[in-house]
């Protein structure tokens, strides 16, 4: 049994369909079953990470899970993994652990990753550049006007998308290998600018990236996240001086190309009519 926590959000609910397609036994830890609308197939129990005394149905009979990092909170759920039997975690992680320094962000995640290994289970982790999926950001501004402003307009990076990071997590869960680790870009490093373009194109819409002042960004950002977060995702866009390197880990891993951004938009054309909505979505990567 494959325990798959997260399960409604980006990655966790492309993983749970891709586990299903490969006709392995799936359950999916979820706050609220009765709206998690997953996949028929899939077993749905409700449960808290951060409230380890819910975790004990969930993790019965379960010997791999794919653990969403909840800054702070891991040690509950690993402590009741181990004792339940549980043998492999796959752990979704970034690739900001890999920075010099690694800044507030990487230095969570580099605690959530310590934290898997003083388990005691052997371990996978995942570590994907920015996801492309927080670019639904821009949903609201790019439906309203078609102007999206932010800092740092030329910062090429390569976004990646989420079905990728979740094809990629479903082979580590499939075929562990202990110790290992997959770094993740996209195919392609694209300026904030030139994202914007290709949501336009795509969508149809007149789109254009406007610069504006970081500390207009950056009060912007501190509505929804920490501000030391915020400091580190703009830090991160200020040292974009030269493209993210692209690396070839997802066809690699899956045996096919990565999607490119022009994909990913069409995929969740939809999603972009969400607004305000899409801003919870940043993955802290």
């Amino acid at each position: 049994m494959i325990l798959v926590t997260g399960a409604t959000g980006n990655v966790g609910r492309n993983l749970v369909q891709e586990l299903i397609d490969a006709g392995e036994k799936v359950r999916a830890l979820t706050r609220d079953p009765a709206t998690s609308a997953l996949p028929d197939g899939v077993e749905t129990v409700a449960g808290d990470l951060s409230r380890p005394e819910t975790l004990a149905t969930a993790l019965r009979g379960v010997d791999r899970a794919f653990l969403f990092p909840v800054l702070g909170a891991l040690d509950g759920f690993l402590t009741a993994a181990k004792e339940a039997g549980t043998r492999h975690i796959v752990l979704l992680s970034s690739d900001s652990v890999t920075f010099s320094p690694p800044g507030w962000i990487g230095e969570k995640h580099l605690a959530c990753e310590q934290a898997v290994i003083d388990s005691g289970m052997s371990w996978t982790f995942v570590r994907p550049t920015v996801f492309m999926a927080n670019d639904l950001g821009w949903a609201h501004q790019i439906t309203h006007g078609g102007t999206v402003r932010g800092a740092y307009g030329a910062a090429a990076m390569a976004p990646v998308d989420e079905r990728d990071i979740a094809a990629v997590a479903a082979h580590a869960l499939r075929t562990p290998r202990p110790g290992t680790t997959y770094e993740l870009t996209g195919p392609q490093a694209l300026s904030q600018t030139d994202r914007v373009r290709v949501i336009g194109e795509v969508l149809g819409l007149p789109a254009r990236f406007l610069q504006v002042p970081r500390e207009d960004v950056r009060r912007q950002l501190t509505g929804h996240m920490p501000p030391p977060a915020a400091d580190f995702l703009l830090d991160q866009l200020a040292a974009q001086a030269q493209p993210t390197p692209v690396l070839p880990t997802i066809e690699q891993v899956t045996g096919r190309p990565a999607h490119t951004y022009a994909e990913w938009v069409a995929h969740r054309a939809a999603d972009f009519g969400g607004g305000q909505r899409a801003e919870a979505r940043v993955h802290l990567s």
